[in-house]
């Protein structure tokens, strides 16, 4: 029994224990510091690409403002049919237009009847036609709507976390090409927890799957199998 306990303390220890390096903590720090900043930049420029790039699509809440016309500006949400309908020009199709689109198809139109070089501003508030699908390691795996710009470990979270068997250097996520192919990332969530490396933005009908950590499973195996153990000797 003691040789059964020393070998899964010692087994415990292996997981548990951190990597040494050798390299100067201050050298270590000011290293962090510079992946961290170049990390929050990278993640910023790659946020406001996505969302340059993302197309509106039904049930989107959209926040739309007219330069100097109050009555213009207004939160409306998109239809079922990709429709939203404006004061002075009616019904205006937004599904499937970026954010700068709409603004020069609303431009177009009020500068046609009404009013003279109109500026227009589009806001995305609510991205509720887009969801996500999470599964793998993690504590409720499912099918999540996207509301707003969502990076990965926001997706993570509204799954509830990871899994406690998760393998959180194999973080997969799989995206549909325009040409019906696929593409996969993968992703390690305590480098981009620590800045060390850019928190990707999510994208509409994207696929996360986190892998299930071979180590932690063995060790998973071996403690049940003394818990078994210990619980037989007490009767």
């Amino acid at each position: 029994m003691r040789l059964i306990s020393s070998i899964a303390a010692l087994l415990l220890m292996q997981l548990a224990a951190p990597a040494f390096s050798a390299e100067p903590l201050g050298q270590r720090e000011a290293g962090a510091s510079a992946q961290t900043l170049a990390a929050s930049a990278a993640t910023g420029a790659e946020h406001q690409t996505a969302y340059d790039e993302y197309t509106i699509g039904p049930y989107d809440l959209l926040e739309i403002s007219v330069f100097q016309v109050a009555e213009m500006s207004r939160a409306v949400r998109v239809n079922a049919k990709g429709v939203v309908t404006l004061p002075l020009i009616g019904p205006v199709r937004a599904g499937g237009l970026t954010a700068v689109q709409l603004e020069e198809a609303i431009a177009s139109r009020l500068a046609k009847d009404y009013l003279q070089n109109p500026q227009v501003s589009v806001f995305i508030k609510e991205f509720v036609s887009q969801r996500v699908t999470v599964e793998g390691s993690v504590v409720k795996a499912g099918i999540y709507p996207l509301s707003g710009r969502t990076t990965l470990i926001q997706a993570i979270a509204m799954a509830s976390g990871l899994g406690p068997l998760a393998d959180e250097s194999q973080v997969k996520v799989f995206r549909t090409r325009p040409d019906g192919g696929k593409n996969m990332a993968v992703y390690d969530m305590e480098a981009i927890r620590a800045g060390k490396a850019v928190d990707p933005v999510i994208e509409g009908n994207d696929v996360i799957v986190v892998d299930e950590s071979g180590a932690k499973a063995t060790v998973k195996g071996v403690t049940d199998t003394l818990r078994g153990f210990f619980n037989f000797g007490m009767f």
